[in-house]
């Protein structure tokens, strides 16, 4: 462990971590939880996310399918009702897409990625939105990705929608900035994770070609975007919003 992962950045911050039972999501979560914050985690699989975190009080714990508006409304109710309040939120649920060609990719397997990726930041976005505006303070960070900056071969679904959720954070932020409400995106270049795995495994990506047109020479680790994303909850950014941060 650096010895940056123990300095007390996100102290005292209630921040929800959406997909936390795997991945980006449950890395950053321990990460911010390392840097003093109260953290409540969800995610789509209840038994998953048990497993995951069986120390966390089981009420600081919600299944959550980030499409679903009234499960987003309940969930950030329950944090709010358990902590007081809510300062910070990491939007990291997501899947991976088909990564086939265009004419060969199914209809119902695009709308599902674009769903789970621009439907769910706005979803859980808007309610936390709800809460900080009244509260007139709050940081949503949202996760974008290089391939959804730069064109990516048969990526026509998970590319698209996360150059969306970087302009969503532009939106939100014009809305919300003079209520003190923070909006951010991180972009992530391929990084070290069970999706990441599992694409590799399947043929669908190199990670030898990946690191090697890559400047540092390899792919990156959960706690390289962790590190990122508790810069934007933290007050350190107290002045910056709308910002599509590459990692």
């Amino acid at each position: 462990m650096s010895a940056v992962a123990t300095l007390p950045l996100l102290a005292g911050k209630r921040i929800l971590v959406t997909g936390a039972a795997s991945g980006i999501g449950l890395g950053a979560a321990a990460a911010f939880a390392r840097f003093g914050a109260q953290v409540f985690v969800s995610d789509l699989d209840p038994d998953a996310l048990a497993e995951a975190w069986p120390h966390l009080p089981a009420d600081r714990r919600a299944a959550l399918n980030v499409i679903d508006e009234a499960q987003c409304n309940a969930c950030v109710d329950q944090m709010v009702g358990v902590l007081g309040g809510i300062d910070g939120v990491f939007n990291s649920a997501g899947i991976a897409d088909p990564v086939q060609p265009a004419l060969d990719i199914d209809i119902d397997a695009w709308q599902r990625t674009i769903d789970v990726h621009l439907r769910g930041s706005f979803c859980v976005s808007r309610a936390a939105g709800r809460v900080m505006v009244a509260a007139g303070a709050g940081s949503i960070v949202l996760v974008s990705s290089v391939n959804g900056v730069n064109g990516i071969p048969r990526r026509h679904a998970y590319g698209p929608a996360k150059a969306a959720i970087a302009q969503l954070a532009r939106t939100l932020t014009c809305e919300w900035a003079a209520k003190n409400v923070r909006v951010n995106a991180i972009a992530p270049t391929y990084i070290n994770t069970p999706m990441t795995e599992r694409l590799a495994r399947d043929g669908k990506i190199d990670v030898n070609r990946l690191e090697r047109r890559t400047p540092m020479g390899r792919i990156g680790e959960v706690e390289d975007v962790a590190f990122a994303a508790a810069y934007l909850l933290s007050d350190l950014s107290r002045y910056v919003t709308g910002v599509n941060l590459p990692v």
